[in-house]
């Protein structure tokens, strides 16, 4: 029995994670698979929502500003809505731009917002972060398996909820505008369409589903910080979206839990096999591991485990 129950609070902990993530992929996956917008600084667009819901709902501290306690659904709403209204400030200065030069203003805001987290420490608590970030129904099933249970039934609820409306989008008219605006711009255009509203239109959705699982990923751990959202965040997300396949809402959840599974497993074997003196050096294999499992799956399945429909 204590056997079932550590494999069952693992796979909820492993789980939760992951189904983090396939929120995450989502919104990258309306950005890039279904306009083309090359968007690298998802972990800056990631931490902004977990900074947001953690300094609304955890409780007020000498240290540092905010604190206000507000209850979690709030402050993961708030998350959507602040990463949201970033994204629109920074679609609206950048998303002129295009391809490669997107690329690098995007991932320069990124580590903008990183080293803000870093050095704010009145608002964010610096390099130590944020604790003591509330964990909802926690009051009623403590901290063991049943609230990990309860959190990856709240997790997959607001999955289904991301999905079902991304679906209902990109399904749509504007969805197919979006698509238009991928393959050709300059044609769009001359359809009529608002190219730039359009790709401003998906960004900011996009982001808003970031925030949220931002949101989720500081409401699990209870525990934030800057390091927490640096590069490597958004290389394990793009890796995610490539191996399950951009253009397809449910290649790009099936890709979320693959990689996160693969680089999980990839991490605990080099912990069994590699000695402890050499572990901190050798956790950069899980890098190259990820990045041989992306050449492999361009090689083998261009179009992801579950590409776009032609």
């Amino acid at each position: 029995m204590p056997d079932l129950i550590g494999a069952l609070s693992y796979a909820s902990f492993f789980l939760v994670f992951a189904t983090a993530y396939a929120i995450i992929t989502l919104g990258l996956n309306l950005q890039w698979g279904y306009t083309g917008l090359f968007n690298v600084g998802v972990a800056g667009f990631v931490a902004i929502g977990a900074y947001t819901t953690a300094l609304l709902t955890t409780p007020a501290a000498s240290d540092r500003l905010a604190g206000l306690g507000l209850p979690v659904a709030v402050g993961m709403l708030a998350a959507m809505a602040v990463t949201g209204l970033v994204g629109l400030l920074v679609g609206a200065l950048a998303l002129r731009l295009r391809q490669d030069y997107l690329a690098i203003t995007t991932f320069g805001i990124a580590v903008t917002i990183q080293l803000v987290a870093n050095n704010a420490t009145p608002l964010t608590g610096g390099p130590f972060g944020v604790q003591f970030i509330p964990k909802p129904m926690q009051a009623w099933l403590g901290t063991g398996l049943p609230w990990t249970l309860a959190y990856l039934g709240l997790a997959l609820s607001l999955l289904l909820l991301a999905y079902l409306a991304i679906e209902q989008l990109v399904n749509s008219p504007w969805g197919r505008v979006l698509r238009a605006i991928r393959e050709d711009e300059d044609a769009a255009s001359a359809l009529g369409k608002r190219s730039f509203a359009f790709r401003l239109q998906s960004f900011v959705i996009g982001s808003m589903l970031m925030g949220l699982g931002g949101a989720l990923y500081a409401h699990f751990v209870g525990f934030i910080a800057p390091d927490d959202f640096l590069p490597i965040l958004t290389f394990q997300l793009w890796a995610m979206l490539i191996v399950g396949g951009a253009g397809n809402n449910r290649g790009a959840i099936l890709g979320a839990y693959v990689v996160w599974g693969f680089w999980t497993a990839a991490g605990g074997l080099m912990r069994g096999w590699i000695p402890q003196a050499e572990q901190a050096r050798a956790a950069a294999l899980q890098v190259v591991l990820i990045g041989c499992l992306i050449a492999l799956m361009l090689v083998l399945r261009p179009r992801g485990i579950w590409g776009e429909r032609r």
